[in-house]
């Protein structure tokens, strides 16, 4: 008898089941403008939003969740990293003032375990219903011999919409204005190579309790990455944002200059925010220099936006409201770069 794909180490069978289980979650996600259900070859969504805006623009953008994975694996955790991968994305394009409106997800696996799919599937319907958008479609690929039985890897990809006269486009930033700085929920997505190196993760260690962080180090690995999508939208109808910024991966070096006009740089003032304390771990553990700290994690402010001096007031008071933890962080002066002081 001929050999089959299963006996090549891909069994259909695993993926039904796990479509099977993970329609519910998604179709939880789904709007009135879903105009298709799952199992299609592709996904439609109507622009009947769009007949409301001057001038529409779609917005989009596609990541990943990185080697934090590595932690789920370790912990056999995964009901939150689909949080993360949809973070990551809506994040993103909430940046130019665009509302997020559906997400894709693309997961490859050395062997698919239904009751996996379902949990990573669930964390990414999770986010969705965080970002407001809806969970459309995916892909899941079976892949013996690419990756490992057991491990998988995640991305996504988010469509947004935003009327372009209304285009958080940094253009009107000036010296003088206010940046201020919304909390992360700790490490988010970013940085995890460095992280798995130095404080050397195995099944062990991520079981131990941090008496400084108040749990297990494990679970602060994996604690999803804050969703800010309804927040920045929601302030934006208080207060005029010139710009806005996701600090990813190149931490406050490399993402904040990104957000403004050339010939200005911001000045960011060490202490007006709580530095959570995974970070200063992460810092002893691998005798890490504050510049180094700084270019490639978010330090404890995941999205930064930049206000005029008479409307940072209020914008704090409505972002705390809202149920963020912003502070005045800096200002934007003359200059280029990121200067901490």
């Amino acid at each position: 008898m001929g050999q089959s794909y299963r006996d090549a180490g891909v069994d259909v069978e695993r993926g039904y089941q796990a479509v099977s289980r993970i329609k519910g979650h998604a179709r939880a996600t789904f709007s009135r403008d879903v105009l298709s259900d799952l199992g299609g070859f592709n996904a439609l969504f109507s622009l009947a939003k769009a007949k409301e805006m001057e001038d529409p623009v779609l917005a989009s953008g596609t990541d990943g969740v990185g080697t934090k994975l590595k932690v789920a694996f370790v912990m056999d955790k995964h009901d939150t990293v689909g949080i993360d991968c949809v973070a990551m994305c809506v994040n993103d394009i909430v940046c130019c003032g665009a509302e997020p409106l559906f997400f894709l997800d693309y997961i490859a696996c050395g062997k698919n375990s239904p009751s996996v799919m379902e949990r990573i599937v669930k964390g990414m319907s999770d986010g969705c219903l965080m970002a407001g958008c809806s969970l459309v479609g995916g892909e899941m690929a079976e892949m013996p011999g690419f990756y490992e039985s057991g491990e998988y890897d995640l991305a996504g990809f988010a469509v947004g919409l935003v009327d372009r006269p209304k285009m958080i486009t940094g253009k009107g930033v000036l010296p003088g204005d206010v940046v201020i700085g919304l909390g992360s929920s700790g490490l988010h997505s970013n940085g995890f190579s460095l992280v798995r190196s130095v404080l050397r993760l195995n099944e062990s260690s991520v079981a131990e309790h941090v008496v400084a962080i108040g749990r297990t180090l494990g679970l602060e690995l994996l604690e999803p990455t804050r969703i800010y999508v309804k927040s920045i939208l929601e302030v934006r109808k208080k207060v005029n944002v010139k710009a806005c910024c996701h600090i990813t991966g190149g931490g406050f070096y490399e993402n904040m200059p990104r957000m403004l006009p050339g010939g200005l740089g911001l000045a960011i003032e060490k202490g007006t925010w709580k530095v959570h304390p995974i970070f200063d771990l992460v810092r002893q553990a691998g005798d890490i220099s504050e510049k180094d700290m700084y270019q490639t994690f978010n330090m404890g402010i995941g999205m930064a936006i930049v206000v005029s001096p008479e409307e940072a007031e209020e914008a704090v008071y409505e972002l705390t409201f809202l149920g963020e933890n912003a502070k005045r962080i800096g200002l934007v002066e003359e200059g280029a770069g990121v200067r901490l002081c």
